[in-house]
């Protein structure tokens, strides 16, 4: 039987941000994964096509970019670099129309001022405001919530000039910030394509947030990837792991945590159990937690009312390709952007919202497209693209949104074969309507559908990247469930670790990072513990 101060279960960036901190610490961390690979939902392959590597899940990473977490780790020490495409997004209108966010504000602003007089100056006034309390925002953000402790300090951080009105814009709903602020459908279509990379309603409250937060982290740290491949950038967190003495056992699975007198003190595998002198922290999802790895037995019964209301965010289809030229857009931009939205105007994307909110696949898929050979050539062969784009589609699947239209294949949501080629083909008509030749281009091709991502990845149950919806009924003290907001969980020493927990999805190490704090916290009383 094996000892350790903790188990980090997952070995996600949240977790292998948990496990580094309590490394620093001065803790001793053994990390289970149980899939052959670390990294979670950051990975990347070359089984598209030799020579070609394609991420298999996340791309971008300007949350990482934001985070004081990620940078206070220092892995630039241990081989990750950075690099940026030469435009940040781009939005791709009919008849090769198109809305960018470029590297540099002014160029935004310029182009900008092109599709509508005077929304130049209104974004540069969105940056100004940025400047002043951005940093402060993300902090706020990516910090515990704190029902009480620590309230008056964040409340300052946020009263400077523009703070308390950033807050508010990002609270209103995506489209009526959009046309408050700007006239052109560029700048609109620019927050809300951003918007929609959460899983809100542009109608609804708080939907404003995801998109702000984007485009003004776009303006300022841009959206870098990692040289190599996503896999590179969790390739270095568990270099730094490993340099600090932590163990990460791949291939092998957390089955349950052992619970006595109300505290967890082990972790059992198919094969050992590992005992822990003081914290478990589970980067797992609140449904695999609660129920799962610890037993209902063991959980207040209020807590398993709760957690039948929790609510996943929509699933997800991906398709990856290999290209032997890059796509060969209409109207293509001068200045090539890494990452490009698909969609005809705002009404089209709340319809699209709407067909998946009521469980219908859509018929016009709302794109979001990722050029990884423009952002880091090193991924390819020379002139070649690894492409890939994703769109989201209903948990359970109630009917399609294309059903009768004439030489579309009908997407039944069984998401087998028939479904994947389904859901690809109507991907790339989309893109083709863009992009004409762009089939022609293609020498390989994955679909990754709900089922697929689940398999290579627990954590996103039927495709949910976010572990669990955005809404804001689930956000803060209602994440996971009412009266949470911060990783304690109801088992002493056990901490929720992962998106199910606050702050919630995206790369930016918080959730890990929050869990570890609270670990770290509980446990600074306490004298000090003999190694064995």
């Amino acid at each position: 039987m094996s000892m350790t101060d903790a188990v980090v279960i997952g070995s996600g960036p949240n977790g292998l941000v948990a496990a580094n901190l309590l490394l620093d610490a001065g803790w001793s961390v053994v990390v289970l994964e149980e899939q052959d690979r670390p990294g979670g939902a950051v990975s990347s392959d070359d089984s598209v096509a030799p020579g070609h590597v394609h991420d298999t899940f996340s791309s971008f990473y300007p949350l990482a970019a934001a985070s004081p977490t990620i940078r206070g780790l220092r892995l630039e020490e241990h081989g990750l670099t950075w690099v940026q495409a030469p435009a940040v997004v781009g939005h791709s209108f009919p008849e090769g129309r198109w809305g960018m966010l470029h590297r540099e504000r002014r160029n935004t602003a310029a182009v900008l001022d092109e599709h509508a007089p005077g929304d130049g100056d209104a974004w540069l006034a969105l940056c100004e405001t940025w400047d002043r309390v951005g940093d402060d925002v993300v902090r706020c953000l990516l910090s515990p919530f704190p029902p009480v402790r620590g309230g008056a300090r964040l409340a300052r951080q946020v009263l400077r000039p523009g703070g308390l009105e950033m807050l508010r814009e990002m609270l209103m709903p995506a489209r009526s910030l959009t046309e408050r602020l700007f006239r052109g459908e560029a700048a609109r279509m620019l927050v809300a394509g951003n918007a929609a990379h959460a899983d809100i309603s542009l109608e609804a409250p708080g939907s404003a947030a995801m998109g702000l937060l984007l485009v003004l982290l776009g303006q300022t740290v841009g959206f870098p990837v990692p040289r190599g491949g996503a896999g590179a950038f969790s390739s270095a967190m568990v270099k730094r792991l490993e340099s600090r003495g932590g163990e990460i056992c791949l291939g092998e699975r957390a089955v349950g945590i052992r619970v006595k007198d109300g505290r967890a003190v082990a972790v059992r595998t198919s094969s050992r159990e590992l005992r822990v002198r003081r914290a478990v922290l589970a980067d797992v999802s609140a449904p695999a937690l609660y129920g799962g790895l610890v037993s209902w037995d063991e959980l207040p019964s209020r807590l398993r009312h709760r957690m039948d209301r929790f609510e996943w965010d929509p699933s997800t289809v991906k398709v990856d390709w290999a290209l032997d030229g890059p796509v060969p857009w209409d109207g293509a931009p001068q200045v090539p952007p890494a990452m490009v939205h698909i969609a005809d105007s705002l009404d089209e994307m709340t319809l699209t919202g709407g067909q998946v909110a009521a469980g219908l696949v859509p018929d016009r898929p709302f794109l979001l497209v990722g050029q990884m050979a423009v952002a880091d050539p090193t991924r390819v062969p020379k002139g070649h693209e690894a492409l890939w784009a994703y769109t989201h589609v209903p948990q359970r699947v109630r009917g399609d949104g294309a059903a009768g239209r004439p030489g579309v294949r009908e997407v039944r949501g069984a998401w087998d074969t028939a479904d994947l080629e389904a859901m690809a083909e109507r991907i790339e008509q989309r893109i083709e309507s863009r992009a004409p030749g762009f089939r022609d281009r293609i020498t390989a091709r994955r679909v990754l559908g709900p089922r697929q991502l689940e398999a290579l990845d627990r954590n996103l149950v039927g495709g949910a990247l976010n572990g669990g919806t955005a809404g804001l009924h689930q956000q803060l003290v209602f994440r996971p469930v009412a009266g949470s907001g911060r990783p304690e969980t109801p088992v002493k020493d056990l901490y929720l670790a992962s998106a199910s927990a606050h702050p919630g999805g995206g790369v930016h190490g918080a959730c890990g990072a929050n869990a570890a704090r609270a670990a770290l916290w509980h446990n600074k009383t306490r004298p000090p513990w003999r190694r064995t």
